[in-house]
This record gives structure tokens, sequence and C-alpha cells, in this order.
């Protein structure tokens, strides 16, 4: 492992690497208020909202993060012809963040409404449309990626909404995969680089329950020969996160969060750290700890956010180290 300078130093290797994001695009609407009594027609809260905002969701919201690193994200994604899509353009274009959405005329966007009040999410709604890609749609995607070279790694980022699956990922092959997967779509991983789960999908992707360190090992060791991975990554919440490698020793990496609020597009973080800290060429025990660094101040936020590279450097430099334990 690096020390906190080599660490902080290696992020300037990130600038300017441009790298493939693909995945299920959504849009995160946020309704901000003040809850000061309860309806009389249900027991449930009367939020009064004072404000709206959009910001990029799904594997928007990894490109949104390695933007925010200084990485170059090209973002690629199905979207319906509506509004919706329209805002996500606009969000897109704001950031600079390079983006081929194909669009559907048979597809909704995907839309994610959280409801605030008083700083706490009272609810959340969702419209979105879950079947399965048209043949046209899947052929225009694997025309996009072929059309030029995105360097050694690509971020796969499925919220089981469609885009991902065993024709997309096929397209994928001459690529390093880095990806973070959704239980539903278990089946149609296989031969990747790294996968990053969380302990739930871990547990569901696995049909294991886990309640120990011994279990997490066990788990993780399945996983790997199931899927024939060169390496795993289970993200564990406040217990940090466990890597597997292929004829390595097993890693565990012990939390940086100082304070979790809102666990909301924190694995977007760790994959998207994972990933342009991986095409910067880092080792993979580098990568981690930096994703780790990274996550642990997205989880101290309400809602979807993005690291920026300033924000990181000054939480690397007011912690220490965590201790990387071998299990």
């Amino acid at each position: 492992m690096e020390t906190k300078q080599k660490l902080i130093q290696n992020l300037d290797k990130v600038q300017g690497k441009r790298l493939l994001v693909i995945g299920d695009i959504m849009l995160d609407h946020y309704q901000w208020g003040e809850v000061s009594r309860i309806s009389p027609e249900a027991p449930v809260p009367v939020v009064f909202v004072e404000k709206e905002t959009y910001s990029l969701g799904g594997a928007g919201n990894v490109a949104r993060n390695i933007k925010s690193l200084g990485g170059e994200p090209v973002l690629m994604g199905i979207a319906g012809d509506d509004d919706q899509c329209r805002e996500i353009k606009k969000l897109l274009e704001r950031d600079e963040i390079e983006h081929s959405l194909i669009i559907s005329k048979n597809r909704k966007t995907t839309v994610k409404t959280r409801v605030i009040g008083n700083s706490q999410q009272i609810v959340r709604v969702d419209q979105e449309n879950c079947n399965d890609l048209e043949p046209g749609l899947l052929s225009k995607i694997s025309k996009e990626i072929e059309k030029q070279g995105f360097g050694e790694y690509v971020l796969v980022s499925d919220y089981g909404k469609g885009m991902i699956n065993r024709k997309t990922l096929s397209s994928l092959q001459e690529y390093k995969v880095v990806l973070d997967p959704k239980t539903k779509n278990f089946r149609e991983y296989k031969d990747l680089f790294l996968m990053t789960p969380n302990q739930k999908e871990a547990e569901e992707g696995s049909n294991t329950k886990i309640s120990s360190n011994k279990d997490i090992i066990s788990t993780g060791k399945k996983i790997m020969k199931r899927k024939n991975l060169e390496n795993l990554l289970i993200t564990l919440g406040p217990r940090g996160m466990v890597l597997f490698r292929s004829n390595k020793d097993t890693l565990h990496f012990p939390t940086s969060a100082r304070k979790v609020y809102d666990v909301t597009g924190a694995g977007d973080t760790v994959i998207a750290t994972m990933g342009i800290c991986l095409q910067a060429q880092y080792s993979l025990p580098d990568a981690c700890m930096t994703a780790n660094f990274a996550a642990g101040l997205v989880v101290g936020q309400v809602g979807t956010a993005a690291v920026d590279r300033e924000t990181l450097v000054q939480s690397i430099e007011s912690m220490n180290l965590p201790e990387i334990y071998q299990w």
C-alpha cells in the first residue's frame, strides 16, 4: 500500500483519463421541504415543498463522479423520448460529460423522486420500464461501443432496468470489465475483471447469509468460482469493503466514513473511483483505498453526491490510513 502522500500524488494520473461508462441512466428528482404536521387523510407526514432539484442518477451518477475526480467519462445508455430525457441531457451538457444516449420510442426515462422532509427521506416514488430492450436497440448499443477504443477498462453500471444483459456484456469482451451488479441479472455475469456487489447483492446472488467474517470469506470465494472472476470487491457499509483476488490474499479495508447519513449513490462512487483509478494504472489495493475514502465522504451527505479531487485530498490528509487486514 502507498503512503497518504503517494495516494494524493497518484490522483494526478486520473486527470483527463477517458473511460467508457455503460448502464442504466436515470434522473434523480428531489423535493425538499419541511414537516410540521400529520395528514388528516392518513397517518403520514405532510411535506411542504420549498424547492425541487434534479441530478444524474444510475450510470449518470457514475459518470458524474468520474468527471468530478478529473477523469473524462463517456456515458452510454438508453432513455425515453420525453422531458425527463431532455433534463438528463441538460445536466450532462452542464457538467460537460461526453455521452451517447440511445432514444427509445417505447420506453420511458427512469425517474426516482425522493421527498425529503426535515432533512430525512420520507418516501421515494419510481417511474420506470424494466422490460427487455428491443433487438434494434441492442444492435445500436453494440455499434456505438465498436466506434472507438476507450482504453483498457470499461465500467458497467447495472440497475436492472434492461440495459445490461448477456448481449450487452458480450460486446465488451475486449475490455477489462468493472461491474456494479444487480441481483436480478446475476446469472448473466461471468468472466469479468472485477465485480463490486454490496453485502445484500452478494447474499442474494450466492443464496447465502452473511453473519460473520467467515461467512464473508466463504461467500466471496463461492462467487469468484461460480462467475470465474479475476477479482471481487464486496462492500459492507459501516464495516468497509473486502477485496478477493485470484491466487492472492483477501484484503479487508475498514471504512473511512466518520458519519453515515445516506448511502444513496455510494456504490456509484465506489465503482467510479475504482474504474478511473484502474484506468490510470493504479494497483488494485490502491484503487480500493482511494474508493474507500471517496465512499466515506459520500455517505456523509444526503442524496446522490460526487466527490471532487480537492475534497478527497482533504479527507486523505486529515485521516489516518485505515489498517488493511489480510483475511
